[in-house]
């Protein structure tokens, strides 16, 4: 039979617990990095994955994001409107209204496919990630709460330095100028009082003259 090699090194009684002691007093000595949550927000990277933002004016209803999704938790309401032409002689067109937008974040599983396939930049990723519930029946968020997850999406860095804002950016901004607007003009009509209605005056009658008499005539 051949002997079994034995070990190179050997260890004392005790050695283990002597360099666990030693890493402990060297990182006694160190800086603590925990921090301090909820106190101390934590700084996340832009591309953070938290949840999905909607930017409602660039959506077409398409129903991509919703084909493409593995997990079937994009939920997508729509209808039709007529158009009417934007020049005299022109023909109506008709377009699609988006009526319900949710995403069931129960489902999600922030593969980010629905970002990716959106060809009018409509979805994006904020890195929020504070919304958690006690009902899975709330982590169904509607339009309206992606609508305000988007505030939150950080702005993309510039490709070229002193560049043109994007269209879609200008066109968005436009839109809501214009909603803006009206809604003040609706406010000032309702808000302004409505004239009071004044009864026509009747004529007075008329007495009737006396008739003169003719010349030649005795008084």
């Amino acid at each position: 039979m051949t002997a079994s090699p034995q070990p190179s090194g050997r260890s004392f009684p005790g050695s283990g617990l002597a360099k666990g002691l030693a890493v402990t007093l060297r990182t006694m000595t160190k800086k603590t990095v925990t921090a301090q949550y909820p106190e101390t927000q934590p700084d996340l990277p832009p591309r953070t994955r938290g949840v999905i933002g909607l930017f409602e004016e660039n959506c077409t209803v398409c129903m991509l994001c919703a084909r493409e999704c593995p997990d079937w938790c994009i939920y997508i309401d729509s209808h039709k409107e007529t158009v009417p032409p934007a020049a005299p002689g022109g023909r109506e067109r008709s377009r699609n209204v988006l009526d319900r937008f949710a995403i069931d974040f129960s489902l999600c599983m922030y593969c980010g496919i629905c970002i990716e396939v959106c060809p009018f930049d409509a979805l994006f990723w904020s890195p929020e990630f504070e919304y958690a519930e006690t009902d899975i029946r709330d982590l169904t968020h509607e339009r309206d709460k992606l609508r305000d997850w988007m505030w939150t999406v950080p702005a993309p860095p510039a490709l070229v330095p002193a560049a043109e804002e994007p269209k879609e950016y200008a066109a968005a901004r436009k839109s809501a100028d214009r909603t803006a607007a009206q809604q003040a003009a609706e406010a000032a009509t309702a808000a302004r009082p409505e004239p009071t209605r004044s009864e026509p005056t009747r004529p007075e009658p008329t007495q009737p003259k006396p008739d003169r008499p003719e010349d030649g005539d005795a008084r």
